[in-house]
């Protein structure tokens, strides 16, 4: 079986690649080209059947991400399956499953059974769990256990993985030498920090990276090179530790690379937002212009309840930078498991992030959607702009609200509406709301 980037570097075209140009609304051979070079991943286990590709990258619609699954504190799968269909009613592009409850490979399946979009894991995660339960210590946990994780995963059809292959010795070298507020937040780089750290010994996802490429060529699964050495809090943002796993990060794209395995590279995190623009270009510049994936990033640490916004903030400009891919931070980040409301507020908003980098950056038909908006409200169609609009259901819901039903302007300006009295005297068209 052949990855999406080696049937690319043939010159051939995949039924993928045609799904994604025409979803992309750009020629079927620029995707080709950007999956054969790198730029772009299409992130399509052979063995998720019901998916719709989507492809991330170089030239295309930023996209977005929506983390779900179980916890030992909520283990049941059936909330994280309705968490799951509310992220894809409000435009999610993908899914990560981070389930650490009881029944991992049953979460797992269900929910990959259940997703026409992209299905992301980290297979660290069950292994530490079953570690715990099967020698009573994470860093217990041995080579062949993480091995055996990634494979299942991938059996399973998982689309793309994250994997700290980058937390090595001597970034947790740099970590300890030149200290940090707040350490590694990363769960996963903290279960591999701590395993190196009691055992003495390399990252075992770094020292059998070839082992791992190997199954992810077998069934196409998409490497995301996780960022365990993210900073945590504005006060860690562009350090040592960082910067060394980011470099190491490089190094890992380009061997994935030449075993025709499609990767792209997670990134921070709390970045304050005058280091933004430059963390983006950095990782482009180290890593060959591999799709970049970002948490936020956040852009100050003191808004619990408010850091789906604090991320959007930082998501745009990241994304106008140079970022692919966001992840959603929720209300309920730093807080809680989310619900689904908590789940629904961040695929919203990340999307707007999106749309306003999208917006920047010239992707097509990004323009299109916000004249057609100002169209409408030229107007006061308000049926066009309800159904415009990034979440319509929020959006009648406000207007009935507070608004009688025949009303032509809205109760804000009432009878002072700037644009129905210039179009009173321009004699044009208004149209009443028959919502």
């Amino acid at each position: 079986m052949s990855t999406q980037m080696q049937m690319a570097r043939e010159g051939k075209i995949t039924d993928a690649m045609k799904i994604v140009a025409e979803a992309e609304k750009i020629p079927v051979e620029e995707i080709r080209k950007g999956v054969a070079q790198g730029v772009i991943a299409i992130c399509a286990n052979v063995n998720h059947k019901n998916l719709k590709p989507c492809g991330v990258g170089a030239g295309l619609r930023t996209k977005v991400n929506a983390n779900i699954g179980t916890s030992s504190t909520f283990p049941d799968i059936e909330p994280e399956l309705l968490k799951l269909d509310e992220a894809i009613k409000c435009g999610a592009d993908s899914v990560m499953d981070l389930s650490t409850g009881s029944n991992i490979d049953v979460s797992r399946k269900k929910i990959i059974e259940h997703s026409p979009i992209m299905v992301g894991t980290v297979p660290i995660y069950q292994a530490a769990v079953e570690a715990i339960k099967n020698h009573g210590a994470i860093v217990s946990m041995t080579e062949d256990d993480l091995l055996r994780t990634i494979e299942t995963q991938a059996k399973d059809g998982a689309d793309f993985m994250t994997l700290h292959c980058g937390v090595t010795r001597s970034a947790i070298e740099k970590l300890r030498t030149q200290k940090r507020e707040m350490d590694i937040v990363s769960r996963g780089g903290s279960f591999i920090a701590g395993w190196i750290l009691y055992n003495e010994r390399e990252n075992p996802l770094y020292e059998r990276y070839d082992d791992i490429l190997d199954i992810c060529a077998e069934y196409d699964v998409t490497i995301s090179l996780g960022d365990g050495m993210r900073p945590g809090c504005i006060a860690d943002a562009t350090d040592r530790a960082q910067l060394t796993e980011l470099i190491t990060l490089g190094d890992l794209v380009d061997r994935a690379w030449r075993r025709g395995v499609q990767v792209m590279v997670e990134g921070p995190g709390h970045v304050s937002y005058d280091q933004i623009e430059a963390n983006m270009k950095l990782e482009k510049r180290l890593c060959r212009n591999a799709p970049f994936y970002v948490l936020g990033p956040l852009v100050t640490d003191i808004a619990p309840g408010y850091d789906h916004i604090t991320a959007a903030i930082g998501g745009t400009l990241a994304a106008v930078s140079g970022a692919d891919f966001l992840c959603y931070v929720t209300p309920a980040e730093h807080l809680c498991l989310p619900t689904i409301e908590d789940v629904h507020d961040g695929v919203i908003v990340s999307r707007i992030a999106a749309h306003a980098a999208d917006l920047v950056k010239g992707v097509k038909g990004a323009r299109d959607w916000d004249l057609k908006m100002a169209r409408a409200r030229k107007v006061l169609d308000w049926d066009e702009q309800l159904n415009l609009a990034i979440d319509p259901e929020l959006a009648k819901k406000k207007r009935r609200a507070r608004n009688k039903s025949d009303e032509t302007a809205c109760s804000m300006c009432g009878d002072y509406c700037a644009v129905k009295i210039v179009r009173e005297y321009f004699d044009a068209p208004i149209y009443p709301c028959s919502d």
